[in-house]
């Protein structure tokens, strides 16, 4: 018997934040920059999170992963719509922020 085991990919960003800013940022990730990125339709889901036990000296550290089951899927995104998303956030936030981005494979 052949079973098919789908492989989900996990698109995420981590984030430092000034703290400053870092009430506000929270507020906009939740209600604006998420969902603009999930309604891409390109993501399945996504999960956001506060890191700790980390040096918070220059600033809170958050990691937001979005889920989607296709590369093809996360490749369209970054092609059709991460520069501009960027774009927002930068033009937002300014240097109040600095983000690393990776794409990782669940095992």
């Amino acid at each position: 018997q052949t079973y098919y085991i789908q492989v989900m990919l996990i698109y995420n960003i981590t984030t430092k934040v000034d703290h400053t800013i870092a009430h506000k940022w929270v507020q906009w990730m939740k209600e604006d920059h998420i969902p603009a990125i999930l309604q891409t339709e390109k993501f399945t889901g996504s999960n956001f999170s506060k890191l700790l036990d980390v040096d918070e000296t220059e600033g809170l550290t958050y990691v937001v992963q979005f889920f989607t089951k296709n590369k093809n899927d996360y490749d369209q995104y970054i092609r059709e719509f991460s520069a501009q998303l960027r774009n927002e956030a930068m033009e937002k936030w300014g240097a109040g922020f600095i983000s690393f981005r990776s794409l990782m494979e669940e095992v």
